[in-house]
């Protein structure tokens, strides 16, 4: 007959496998965003087993998504509900999808933005003030798109 044994992890391992620091993993527990994990018995020590690793793998990927704390904790407890949880995480992820386009989309324009300013400096490098009074026309009016959009 042979043993089973079960793996186990320090905070150090879980957090370099996660790549979630030290401690925001100690921060999720105490927040309860993650079950409260077992303590070495001598040492009082977090230790860390396959099931904790496997759902905080799952809560790092929702923190690398850019949720917020209080949809991670939403999405989690959703996730408990299964099936009848289902309709709130679609619309829950929907509207981080929607979020996320959006931040794109502004992203994009400011990068447009930072072309326009670097094609300004070279026409003033290169002694093209028309072009540089174009560029700036239309670095000021994408400036105003940015703003409008970041309100």
């Amino acid at each position: 007959m042979t043993a089973s044994t079960t793996r186990t992890y320090t905070i150090r391992e879980v957090a370099t496998l996660t790549g979630l620091p030290a401690s925001t993993l100690r921060y999720y527990e105490t927040i309860g965003l993650i079950e409260p994990v077992s303590r070495g018995a001598s040492s009082g020590h977090r230790v860390y087993d396959e099931s904790d690793l496997d759902q905080l793998t799952g809560v790092a990927c929702l923190a690398a998504i850019g949720l917020s704390i209080d949809d991670m904790r939403t999405y989690v407890s959703n996730g408990r509900l299964g099936r009848d949880g289902a309709e709130e995480q679609i619309d829950l992820l929907a509207e981080h999808a929607d979020r996320l386009a959006r931040e794109a989309e502004t992203l994009e324009m400011r990068r447009r933005y930072v072309g326009i300013k670097v094609d300004y400096w070279r026409a003033v490098s290169a002694g093209d003030q028309e072009r540089a009074e174009q560029l700036s026309t239309q670095s000021l009016a994408l400036a105003d798109q940015i703003r409008d959009r970041l309100r």
